[in-house]
């Protein structure tokens, strides 16, 4: 591995060749933080992807992409006066700092979830007027139903236990129910969308990433799918002309796979 001065070497590397893109390379002077925006929602979402395939390799090249960009922000930051990428570090160390008095102050913590609940009571002292503050905008919506049900856990506002949070789940189930049956499309939606929010919720006691896992089915959906394919591939017939039945025949062959 790397000493600590090698890598300060390399970030300086990059930092460097940051600066000689931006005055250099027409693609790289013409970027905003606006036009970077949607980029870096795609590598962050490529990172995950490597991540929950556990290719160490590729983790480390999506991070690069990844930091790319945060120098990319910096760079862009230092041009309009208002940071540069000196500020983001003091920034992150400061706020890391006040953040962990149990570390770097008195405070005592026992667990994890102490850890927890003091980083939401140290925010509200901030100037936070909801804990709910810090969840954005913009996050899928299962990401942030998984957000925002941790945050309000970090003052408190939770299930005792698992069995309540698997009841309230059974509940919303039968509510759906009873609106399918109506047909009320509007009421249907809303009552799906609680039965998401409460299976999101009943994943927390169960310690599962909700966006973890749905992801993990995904990825198996498409093995399988797509072994489906290759078989009626090389049979030399369409999907669409084949039966349920015979498809199934496949699906199983790609279970066992």
């Amino acid at each position: 591995m790397n000493t600590r001065q090698q890598q300060l070497d390399a970030f300086n590397r990059l930092l460097d060749i940051m600066e000689d893109l931006r005055a250099k390379c027409p693609w790289d002077k013409k970027q905003t933080l606006e036009s970077l925006r949607h980029l870096t929602i795609e590598e962050v979402y490529e990172l995950g992807d490597a991540i929950l395939d556990n290719d160490l390799d590729e983790i480390k090249k999506e991070l690069g992409d990844v930091l790319l960009h945060i120098v990319f922000y910096a760079k862009i930051g230092s041009e309009k006066e208002a940071f540069d990428i000196g500020d983001v570090a003091n920034s992150i160390c400061d706020k890391l700092i006040d953040r962990h008095p149990h570390i770097y102050g008195d405070t005592v913590v026992e667990n994890e979830e102490q850890v927890k609940q003091n980083w939401e009571k140290l925010k509200l002292k901030e100037g936070k007027k909801s804990v709910l503050e810090g969840v954005p905008k913009s996050l899928p919506a299962l990401v942030k139903a998984s957000r925002i049900q941790d945050k309000v856990k970090g003052v408190g506002f939770d299930w005792e236990e698992p069995h309540q949070v698997w009841d309230k789940v059974q509940e919303e189930l039968e509510e759906l129910q009873v609106e399918v049956q109506r047909g009320d499309q509007d009421k249907v939606e809303a009552e799906f969308g609680d039965v998401l929010f409460s299976m999101i919720n009943y994943a927390r006691f169960l310690n599962v990433n909700p966006e973890d896992a749905l992801e993990r089915t995904n990825k198996k959906f498409i093995k399988r799918f797509q072994y489906l394919e290759s078989k009626a591939a090389e049979m030399g017939k369409p999907l669409a002309d084949m039966t349920l039945a015979e498809m199934d025949v496949f699906w199983e062959e790609a279970k066992k796979h």
